[in-house]
């Protein structure tokens, strides 16, 4: 969603000026930046909401209001001098005097005013929607499911000033291309469906000096996601849509029906057909479909609607094109890979050679330091043949398994041995789920910072991933060898080219989902989360930089 202008206001929702007096930041990411999650409590308000959300009773203009009673559910009314909308819950009326009700899902708190004033800034502005209207609105009702107690709200001259200079303060800050400050550690934001992408304790951790934050974030974020990815990859099979479950349907073989609310996301390999209920179902839902080919390229995804965070790819697409902001990020990126690549030699390679773990630090140090895009590539070049040339030494596959693991070297389209086709599937769904990541924050995956452009290729992605590329891919890849996961029947050799076969890509994918599910501790913010949610954070985390929220990336660096 754009910038609210004086030319062009937008109408102000009566909620998210409620949100608004509870946190401005909260306001401002949900409004402006168009950002939503639902948590248990944001559930559970809208199946308390059901019945008052179902329009009934009749709602006669002003002019036409009697002297009989009026009662009229789930009424919608905006008030454009004001610049608000609200669809109010419950409108009763008895003669000419109208009141609004506003129905709250827990119990009513036991403060003076009877509730928090976002709560009465909220039904005080359905009052001034009502009184534009012409209806004659001295005071509101706040009705609290839990406690079944009614709240009355009178509209003082005090309630009706504080409404319109929160009013005016939430349209200045939407005009502004930052967000407002998160609060610091507030007792509000563990019970906030956005505090995973508002990160309030990591924020001000980076941003704010140390004496004033907690020396350790807390873990407001779920460690990890509850709902999982499918993967569906076998010739023929039917993706269908059955109430609120979608149904696999293989050429052969028994059905299988997964729920919607327990799936993230879903992929798809070679010839694998779905319904157009199915589409619409997902795409409701903000579930994503990933398409790979039979191998496991990765190469479209359908979601719905793009995201509406314009203003951050319009950061995105100013940083890309300053030569210095563009390889201020590419240098962390590189760095934390070259670490992170000598790290997984130091733990796991037989007796690595010091002399090239020397080597690999010292380019470290260099690619922080680099002046250049064309230096800062060359650095990583040669780290790369560094790191391929130890690569061996972690792999300790059974020669008597009758299949070798030898690996001379990358080589991929196509892979010409059993390790360089792990590998590339490995990149390749991890390509996939960064890509999901960075569209999921707003971003363009098509445009990066290291990487650039080309067409089909989500250059945005294949930057945040070369960090992560050692400490998911690779290692999925030496687990799968060294505890025999995959063996010689899981492949298939053609022409010189080697892949897997279908048993042996589920095999793999089941031990990349293990790996994506595998608690971390975060070196920066020592809390422990599953990679697939670092993805996440990494990715917000460069967003907050781009917005000049924080004084640069942090790239994750595995202890």
């Amino acid at each position: 969603m754009g910038h609210v202008t004086d030319d062009s206001p937008e109408l102000v929702p009566a909620r998210i000026l409620n949100e608004f007096a509870y946190c401005p930041r909260l306001a401002y990411i949900e409004w402006v930046q168009g950002e939503f999650a639902d948590s248990a409590d944001t559930v559970e308000g809208r199946h308390q909401h059901r019945r008052v959300d179902q329009e009934s009773g009749a709602m006669p203009a002003a002019d036409e209001l009697g002297d009989e009673k009026l009662h009229a559910r789930s009424v919608y009314l905006s008030a454009p001098h004001l610049g608000l909308v609200a669809r109010i819950d419950l409108i009763e009326g008895d003669g000419m005097q109208v009141t609004p009700v506003d129905y709250k899902r827990g119990e009513a708190p036991d403060v003076p005013e009877g509730a928090w004033e976002p709560e009465r800034v909220q039904v005080c502005a359905q009052g001034l929607i009502l009184e534009e209207n012409g209806y004659t609105c001295a005071a509101g009702v706040l009705y609290f499911v839990a406690s079944k107690r009614r709240v009355p709200v009178p509209f003082s001259a005090e309630l009706r000033e504080r409404t319109q200079s929160l009013l005016q303060q939430l349209r200045e800050a939407a005009r502004s291309p930052q967000s407002p400050p998160p609060l610091v550690d507030s007792p509000k934001c563990p019970r906030c469906s956005l505090v995973a992408i508002c990160l309030p304790d990591e924020i001000n951790l980076l941003r704010l000096p140390r004496d004033d934050v907690e020396p350790e974030p807390r873990r407001l974020l779920p460690a990890r996601d509850d709902a999982l990815p499918l993967y569906v990859q076998t010739s023929g099979t039917r993706i269908g849509k059955r109430d609120d479950e979608l149904v696999i349907e293989p050429r052969e073989g028994p059905k299988q029906a997964v729920r919607l609310g327990q799936t993230s996301q879903v992929a798809v390999f070679g010839h694998v057909q779905i319904s157009t209920q199915a589409i619409q179902a997902m795409i409701g839902r903000g579930i994503p479909i990933c398409y790979h080919s039979a191998g496991g390229w990765f190469y479209a995804m359908t979601m719905g609607a793009m995201h509406k965070n314009v203003e951050l790819r319009r950061l995105q697409f100013r940083a890309a094109e300053n030569p210095e902001r563009s390889l201020a990020i590419a240098r962390k990126l590189v760095t934390a890979k070259i670490r992170n690549c000598r790290t997984l030699l130091r733990r796991n390679a037989q007796d690595p050679p010091m002399r090239d773990l020397d080597g690999m630090r010292a380019m470290a140090e260099e690619a922080a330091r680099a002046d250049a895009a064309a230096s800062l590539l060359g650095i990583e070049g040669t780290a790369a043949r560094l790191y391929y040339q130890n690569f061996p030494s972690l792999l300790r596959a059974d020669p008597e398994a009758g299949l070798t693991f030898d690996f001379h070297g990358r080589n991929r389209r196509p892979p010409r041995d059993p390790t360089n086709a792990l590998l590339s599937l490995a990149y390749a769904l991890l390509t996939k789920d960064v890509t999901l990541a960075v569209q999921s924050v707003g971003f363009d995956p098509f445009l990066g910072f290291y990487h650039r452009p080309r067409y089909g290729r989500p250059a945005l992605a294949l930057d945040l991933m070369e960090e992560f590329r050692p400490l998911i891919a690779d290692s999925v890849v030496l687990t799968a060898v060294n505890t025999g996961i995959v063996r010689p029947g899981d492949f298939v050799q053609r022409a010189g080219a080697v892949n897997l076969n279908e048993a042996g890509r589920l095999k793999f994918i089941r031990q990349y989902e293990r790996r994506m599910d595998e608690l971390v501790t975060h070196p920066v913010f020592g809390y422990r989360i599953s990679y697939r949610r670092v993805l996440e954070v990494q990715a917000r985390l460069l967003a907050r930089f781009l917005a000049g929220e924080v004084p640069e990336y942090p790239g994750f660096e595995t202890r």
